[in-house]
Parts: structure tokens; sequence; C-alpha cells
């Protein structure tokens, strides 16, 4: 985009008149009568930013606007992002719900690929483990624990890799809403991946510990 140039907007051409820097609680400016005519909605908002001159002011000026205003809702900037949570979007969180399922769905899956070719890998050093009188317990935890250890690291990895996602979006695309990474959540990510790695280990630490030492033995 350029200052001269011509866009089409919502099926109308508009000239671009200027550019501004991110983070002006919008994207695109336009004039407010030809946008309201255009809109049938013409003498009317949707919205109005007031700036207060002091932070400490922002209760006493929405008290004053509330008096004023009876009829017309009046909230901060933190109510007014607050609205934007899972909760409060319709869909939202059903949407969420499935990508959790979906992500879980494919940690059981690369894990269990992961193990059974670990498992097939290390057949002989099973065969061996079991000649010496390792029980079939034993030879489980081992598989098990290794998938515990790999989803503790993996979700080391996941956490910072949220960060850096964050980073990267607010150095991207700035003027959107700022992404957050919420602690809070950080032991239910650890929670899904346990599970998912425990789950996907499961078959391949059982066909381990149900392997015939003579035949592991023979295995190349």
């Amino acid at each position: 985009m350029r200052v001269g140039k011509n866009v089409e907007l919502a099926g109308h051409n508009w000239r671009v008149a200027g550019i501004v820097k991110p983070g002006k609680l919008n994207r695109v400016f336009v004039d407010l009568r030809r946008l309201q005519f255009l809109t049938s909605n013409t003498g009317k908002v949707q919205l109005i930013y007031v700036k207060v001159d002091r932070a400490e002011n922002i209760d006493a000026v929405i008290g004053g606007l509330r008096k004023l205003l009876v009829d017309y809702p009046i909230r901060s900037m933190d109510e007014y992002t607050a609205l934007f949570t899972s909760s409060n979007i319709p869909a939202l969180s059903r949407f969420t719900s499935v990508m959790v399922g979906i992500a879980i769905f494919i940690g059981f899956a690369v894990v269990c690929l992961s193990m059974y070719m670990a498992v097939l890998q290390r057949t002989r050093e099973i065969g061996i483990l079991k000649s010496l009188g390792a029980s079939r317990w034993y030879v489980m935890n081992i598989v098990l624990r290794e998938a515990v250890l790999l989803a503790m690291v993996g979700t080391v990895l996941g956490i910072g890799m949220s960060y850096g996602a964050k980073w990267l979006i607010q150095s991207l695309v700035p003027a959107t809403f700022p992404p957050a990474v919420d602690p809070a959540w950080w032991p239910a990510a650890a929670v899904i991946a346990l599970f998912g790695a425990l789950l996907g280990a499961l078959y391949p630490g059982l066909r381990a510990a149900r392997m015939d030492p003579i035949e592991a033995l023979s295995y190349e």
C-alpha cells in the first residue's frame, strides 16, 4: 500500500490518503460520514474511545460518563479487552476443545510410532535384559520412563516456542491484540503431554515386555 493507491474494501473503491503507525486500535480508517452512508447508519456510531489525561482519573471519568449517559454501556479499556475471552466468543471454547483433542491424538500417534520403532531397534538389548532375569514390568518401565522424559522435554520446548511465537506475532503484526501466554495453562499442558506420551508408549511397552528372550537375541 502507498498513498494515492486505490484499494477495494467492502465492494467500494477507496483512495489511500495516508498511512499511520500500528497500534492505533484499528487497521483501516475511513471518512466517518461516508462509512455511515454506505452502511445505512447515518448519524450513528458504534464505539467511542475517550482518552484520559492521567490513569488515576479513569474511575472518576467513567463514573461521570455513566451518570450522563445512563442508557449506554461505558467500560474501561481493561474491561473492554476482557470481553474478548474464550468464554465470551461463541464456539471458540468448542474449537479449542477440538484442537486440544486433535493435538492429543497426534501426540499419541507420534509417540506410539516413535516408541514402537525404538523397541524394534533395541530388540537384542531387550533380549539380553530378559535373559539376565529382567521382569516384564522392568522392561515396560524402561519404555514408559523414556516416554515420560520425552514428554517433559517436549513440554518445556513447547512453552518456550509459544513465547517465541508471541514475539514473532508482535514483531510482524503489532496492530493485532497482543497474544498472551498464560502460565496457568502450563500444568494442563504438562498433563496432556504426559497422558499422550504414556498412552502412546503403552502398546510398544507391552510388546517389549512380552518378547521371548531367544527370539529377541536372534533378531537382526
